[in-house]
């Protein structure tokens, strides 16, 4: 698989990772099998997918786990990135960016992985209690005690703006950026980037490409909506964050057909899926952008990882750029 590079490091990583959370979190539970998402990960890491994205709290903890049996027997393979900075609570979640609570949490990620250092070290949420300047040094300080390699900042911003309305939606994580880039320096971002969710285009990913700083493409398929998979009325389980998010009702699913539609022509003429042209036109956003589809199942990881051979032309581009924006709220 082509490669790409993340941050001053120079870290590489296959151009397509994998977002493991599905595996063990935020859909529906009674399709999570770990054997199954066991043999997913191997297949990943056999398909050229290096980049494995896991975080603390997917589960929680449970993730962490999973990924760490891989790990204990290919770590050699695989490029590892996990999260720290959230909590989960009986009924909610909570930011914790306390400087000891993170080496706390480091030293037991550690452990769950199987590994003695996490390649990619990413802050989940700023706690708002604590400067991220304190969270960031003490991510700093475990770089430098060699148990992690480079740090992240995953990306926050209001969604569900049109395409065309050219306003960046990430102020505030530009904000946070340029404060922890002053402490340490930053390998990579992570947020949302998909064909239906193009805002962090506006100055996110071109923040990062002037900067060196890899951008990782989470949700790239638009939550399984841009693979055509899903149809419209057919619902989610209770436990599935879908259920509750405004676009994937019946009525917007169903208005935002044509974005499917039109990916299903370019697909055609690659002989490839749709999803795999989304997760293409996100790797033709920039050379510093990696695309970390989410999947716990080996048929999916092996589909999205041809998606680096998928090259669009320019009248490819042109024709995605002028599908339909998509319908309904995000938030």
């Amino acid at each position: 698989m082509e490669r790409r590079t993340i941050g001053a490091a120079a870290l590489e990583v296959g151009a397509v990772g994998l977002g493991c959370m599905p595996m063990s979190w935020a859909y529906a539970s009674s399709q999570q099998n770990g054997e199954e998402s066991l043999r997913a990960l191997h297949a990943a890491l056999d398909a050229g997918v290096s980049l494995l994205d896991t975080a603390d709290m997917y589960g929680p903890f449970t993730n962490e786990h999973l990924v760490g049996r891989v790990l204990k027997e290919r770590r050699g393979e695989a490029f590892v990135s996990t999260k720290v900075g959230l909590l989960v609570g009986e009924q909610h979640i909570v930011a914790n960016g306390r400087p000891g609570y993170v080496r706390r949490a480091c030293d037991a990620s550690l452990r769950r992985l199987q590994t003695d250092v996490i390649d990619l070290y990413q802050l989940h949420r700023a706690d708002p209690e604590v400067p991220v300047e304190e969270t960031w040094g003490a991510m700093a300080e475990l770089v430098r005690e060699g148990k992690v390699r480079a740090l992240g900042l995953c990306a926050v911003g209001a969604r569900g703006a049109s395409r065309r309305a050219g306003a960046d939606l990430h102020d505030g994580t530009l904000g946070q950026l340029r404060r922890v880039q002053q402490e340490f320096p930053v390998s990579a971002v992570e947020a949302e980037l998909s064909v239906w969710s193009p805002e962090a285009l506006g100055a996110l990913v071109p923040w990062c490409e002037a900067r060196g700083v890899g951008f990782l493409a989470a949700m790239p398929l638009g939550h399984g909506f841009l693979t055509g998979r899903l149809t419209p009325g057919e619902g989610f389980e209770p436990d599935d964050v879908r259920a509750r998010h405004p676009r994937f009702t019946a009525e917007m699913m169903a208005a935002n057909q044509p974005v499917v539609a039109g990916l299903r022509r370019v697909a055609e003429r690659h002989g490839c899926t749709p999803g795999q042209v989304a997760l293409a036109w996100v790797l033709a956003q920039g050379r510093h952008v990696v695309a970390v589809p989410g999947s716990k199942r080996e048929r999916w990881v092996v589909e999205n990882a041809h998606a680096a051979s998928v090259r669009l032309s320019a009248v490819d581009m042109a024709e995605i750029a002028g599908l339909p924006a998509a319908q309904g709220s995000w938030d």
